[in-house]
């Protein structure tokens, strides 16, 4: 008898035991999994330039992602990553003729208003993050097609060229800055007051309010960092391309960044931030795009698995957190 009254404790013990590894190394999981896929059935796939295209592809969705890890380590939400990358690829082009030096300082300045109004608007007046990101998201759009009045422009300069396709031993320069970038938000998180503050909001803000956390200004400084990454993006995804078009640039690249954050295992109830899983999270989602796309299968089919990946991710972090 006793034995069969702990049956069901020790089922929901090993499901508990599953969930948590599925969430802990789940994205790992699958990102080994598609790289055995794709090494099987891709033709070319493991020759040098493909990896390095990859890797180079990703660039803009890890750096995203990485800010946003830290916005939804508080608990919050950015919608407007796409817009602000818009908004620093306009800029870019709109002062290329001051020089690339300015132009990319002013570009990223850009970026970091539109991330000081959404802190603004979520940490001093209150409102919901995805209200007001999304309100930034459609405004930002429409600021950046303002800005290049609605029309391609191409960018040529030696300084451009050189960050969005040169390389160091062999290793592209964005891929450089993207693990630089990487770096400094890990050290942040991990080793700074900062870091401290971000995660105790995230896990209880009132209770971080009563402990004398500056709140208010800790959620602005992240979402304001949150802007600069993505407007860091749009420079690097510019140069890249040798052009700004704002109604392509960072079209939908925050489906892309929530999903590696949410995959990579930084909870959307906040209190986490998972540094490395979330790079696996932008890897596993650019594998994902790049084998559909290899295999003859339309961009709407890479929507489709993020969303179905979203929901799986979030149902895993509910069980858990009902455990």
């Amino acid at each position: 008898m006793a034995s069969a009254d702990l049956a069901p404790g020790r089922r929901e013990i090993r499901t508990d035991a599953a969930l948590d590894w599925v969430a802990e190394r789940g994205v790992y999981l699958g990102l080994l999994a598609l790289i055995a896929f794709n090494l099987m059935f891709t033709p070319r796939f493991a020759e040098v330039d493909n990896i390095r295209l990859q890797f180079v592809q990703v660039v803009p969705v890890a750096i995203i992602a990485l800010g946003m890890a830290l916005v939804i380590g508080t608990k919050g939400i950015d919608l407007s990553v796409g817009s602000v990358m818009a908004i620093s690829s306009a800029l870019l082009a709109l002062f290329l003729g001051y020089g690339p030096i300015v132009a990319i300082v002013v570009g990223i300045l850009g970026g970091a208003t539109v991330g000081i109004v959404n802190g603004l608007l979520i940490a001093r007046f209150g409102i919901q993050p995805i209200v007001a990101t999304l309100a930034l998201l459609v405004g930002g759009r429409g600021l950046a097609l303002v800005l290049a009045q609605g029309r391609l422009t191409e960018v040529f300069d030696p300084t451009l060229g050189v960050i969005g396709s040169g390389r160091v031993f062999g290793i592209p320069i964005v891929v450089l800055v993207a693990l630089a970038v990487a770096l400094v938000v890990a050290f942040l998180v991990s080793r700074t007051t900062f870091g401290r503050y971000l995660v105790a909001i995230g896990g209880n803000p009132e209770a971080s309010v009563l402990a004398g956390v500056p709140v208010r200004r800790t959620l602005i400084v992240v979402y304001t960092l949150c802007a600069i990454l993505a407007a860091l993006a749009g420079v690097i995804q510019t140069a890249r391309l040798n052009a700004s078009d704002p109604s392509f640039v960072g079209n939908l690249i925050e489906l892309s960044a929530i999903t590696a954050v949410v995959v990579g295992g930084t909870p959307l109830s906040g209190g986490r931030v998972r540094i490395i899983g979330t790079l696996a999270g932008a890897m596993l989602m650019q594998l994902i795009s790049a084998t559909l796309i290899t295999h003859n299968l339309p961009d709407s089919a890479t929507r489709m698995v993020q969303a179905v990946i979203i929901v799986a991710a979030v149902f895993i972090q509910r069980q858990r957190g009902s455990a």
